[in-house]
């Protein structure tokens, strides 16, 4: 069957793996319907998106620090008369930082962001395709759920919540048609690290950050074939491979290192 009559609704989509994400889906003929926060950002990918692959874009500028936004998408979507065919839930943000000092209502806010936005889309959305018994979910999850996150200790336990929360509805849903897909990037050259105030750390300083076009693509593909789940990179398999090897003391301490300023050395000397 021809993608051109169908929808894919993904958040996050003006940048980073969102926005590669989208292109993929706009290259197969699928239409669009993206949600960011800003509606500036959301016309230019849009204009761009139309002029690129002659779909059909609708834009939907709604803040997912909201608890309201993701009902007031799903309501928005259904006065158009627009039938999801597929959802990603792409949008995220993280908070750099020991928790003791880290700011709680930005904590707050990532949570509704990474975990409210993603379980209220995903019910939503889930509950048409059962009925249906067609459709597809792709939620963007992280290796930083596999293991503990000092200095992002909230970020990571949003990213644990999605892996624990995918395999349990994955479980639930299997006798239908729905397929749910997770997908789990490592550092990735995004937008992330600057609305984290991470880009100090050494994880970014010395990482090789993964393309985001890249990771897309491996979301996209495994999303397509109705893969429960794909770790993107060789390098992020083979640490979350090793993660299971050692104690979660020592995966903390390793991500610890890899997490601290690149500067904190000379500060001490």
């Amino acid at each position: 069957m021809s993608n051109s009559n169908k929808y894919a609704l993904i958040t996050g989509a003006t940048q980073g793996i969102g926005f590669e994400l989208a292109k993929l889906f706009a290259k197969d003929q699928y239409n669009l319907i993206i949600v960011a926060p800003e509606q500036q950002e959301l016309d230019k990918t849009a204009s761009e998106l139309k002029q690129l692959y002659d779909i059909e874009v609708v834009s939907i500028a709604k803040d997912l620090f909201k608890r309201e936004a993701p009902f007031q998408i799903y309501d928005e979507v259904k006065a158009k008369g627009i039938k999801v065919d597929v959802l990603v839930n792409n949008a995220g943000q993280g908070q750099y930082g020991e928790f003791v000092d880290t700011d709680i209502n930005r904590e707050l806010d990532i949570i509704q962001l990474n975990i409210g936005a993603y379980v209220t889309l995903t019910k939503k959305y889930l509950q048409e395709m059962v009925v249906a018994n067609d459709g597809k979910i792709l939620l963007v999850s992280s290796i930083a759920g596999e293991v503990p996150g000092p200095l992002q200790a909230v970020y990571h336990g949003t990213k644990a919540f999605i892996t624990s929360f995918a395999e349990a509805i994955q479980e639930e849903n299997k006798e239908t048609n729905v397929t749910i897909t997770y997908l789990m990037p490592g550092a990735t050259d995004t937008d992330f690290f600057r609305k984290a105030d991470m880009e100090n750390s050494k994880m970014v300083q010395d990482g090789s950050l993964a393309d985001p076009a890249k990771v897309a693509k491996d979301g996209y593909d495994a999303l397509m074939s109705g893969d429960e789940k794909i770790i993107s990179g060789f390098k992020n398999k083979a640490m979350v491979a090793g993660t299971k090897l050692i104690s979660d003391d020592l995966a903390a301490k390793a991500m610890h290192k890899q997490m601290e300023p690149k500067d904190k050395e000379k500060s001490k000397a």
